[in-house]
């Protein structure tokens, strides 16, 4: 039975992971409101801030009024911000909608399943955790085919306000299955490690391990987010590939995103933290040398490069719950990753500035390689400097 939370809250990230699909969404919308790309990517950044520094509050709520309590308010003003910005057609309101009230939705509702999930399999938290989100990230496999044909049907706008039904009604009934373990349900199996130190939010806050993993997951936030956002914009202005190519890209790329998650988590289990985060940084800068011979036509270099990118995101998004487990403890968990997760709308808002400055600036998302380039040799120094003689019985 306690693989059925595991479907249920796949399910539910697979509803919320749709903003990954919202580069499909900026090329409609820069033509219909004639806005520029810094523009249309401000529904989405807004949507990611505002998701990650809710959270904090999303997992407070859930340890004081339970989950469908958590869950239901943030469906709602997820599915609220969606209609109602296929009614008042403009970037502002679309970035008020969309981007600050669907984001706060959002924010409630992420941290939900995943808590369930490390709560009733606490020997592989890792793993578990990183099947779960695996829908976040495979979110797009399905919903940009879906968004892309909305699109071409109904326009981004009347598109607003189907999906926004859809995902109140899914979130709804897949939110009714959850539930935390009472201590019997609780497996502890032969692997399940003893933490040295349980520490609540504020000690937490006072270590360098948890400076080191928020500076190392907004980088990787920063630089996975921004690739999302321009893979539809890039295939089609670096690449030369039709717009209904775009789309099938980024469809398959959520199937790295995805697949990212349960291979980190995993990896964070048998290798622990450190070095599954310096496997990250070097996999950011493998992807950010290749990225530079990317040309007209060069399609099979494209997909390694975005492939890779979408990869590491996933990745980053196992590592660092399941690394904040690791290191802060179990006891506080759903309030210490909630601070955790705010490096993540940082990496929103720094990732959007950067590709939209220097889109707008230079005439090309090609240059994007440099800054990446930089920031996964910046993160190695980082984790160096603060994560690798991290102190806990299961390193």
């Amino acid at each position: 039975m306690k693989y059925f939370y595991i479907v249920a809250g796949l399910i539910i990230y697979m509803c919320i992971g749709s903003v990954y699909a919202w580069s499909l969404f900026r090329k409609p919308l820069e033509q219909l409101l004639n806005i520029s790309s810094t523009q249309s990517g401000l529904p989405y950044t807004l949507l990611l801030l505002l998701f990650s520094f809710t959270m904090p509050f999303g997992g407070q709520i859930l340890q004081k009024f339970g989950i469908i309590k958590t869950i239901m308010p943030g469906a709602l003003m997820l599915s609220t911000g969606l209609i109602l910005s296929g009614f008042l057609k403009s970037i502002t309101a679309i970035s008020i909608l969309y981007g600050v009230v669907g984001g706060i939705g959002v924010g409630l509702i992420y941290g939900v399943p995943v808590a369930v999930v490390a709560k009733w399999f606490p020997e592989k938290k890792g793993t578990y955790m990183g099947i779960t989100l695996a829908g976040f990230g495979l979110s797009p496999f399905v919903t940009a085919h879906l968004s892309k044909r909305l699109l071409d049907l109904y326009g981004p706008f009347d598109t607003f306000k189907i999906l926004g039904v859809i995902y109140f009604l899914v979130i709804t009934i897949f939110s009714l299955i959850l539930k935390m373990p009472q201590k019997e349900e609780i497996s502890t199996g032969n692997n399940t490690q003893q933490h040295l130190r349980e520490l609540t939010s504020k000690e937490m806050l006072k270590t360098k391990e948890f400076y080191g993993l928020w500076l190392c997951f907004t980088i990787g936030s920063t630089i996975g987010l921004t690739m999302i956002s321009i893979t539809s914009p890039f295939a089609q202005e670096v690449v030369k590939v039709k717009s209904s190519q775009a789309a099938f890209f980024v469809g398959i790329f959520s199937v790295f995103n995805g697949l990212g998650r349960p291979l980190f988590g995993f990896l964070v289990d048998k290798i622990r933290s450190f070095l599954t985060i310096i496997i990250l940084f070097l996999i950011i800068i493998i992807s950010s040398i290749l990225g530079f011979f990317i040309k007209e036509d060069a399609v099979l270099l494209f997909f390694i490069v975005f492939a890779l990118f979408y990869l590491i995101l996933g990745g980053w998004l196992s590592t660092a719950p399941a690394s904040t487990s690791w290191f802060f403890g179990t006891k506080n968990y759903a309030s210490n990753y909630g601070i955790v997760f705010t490096a993540y709308g940082v990496g929103a808002f720094l990732g959007n500035m950067i590709s939209g400055s220097l889109k707008d600036i230079l005439g090309s998302y090609y240059y994007i390689f440099y800054p990446t380039l930089f920031l996964g040799f910046l993160g190695i120094l980082i984790s160096i400097l603060t994560l690798r003689n991290v102190k806990t019985s299961t390193l």
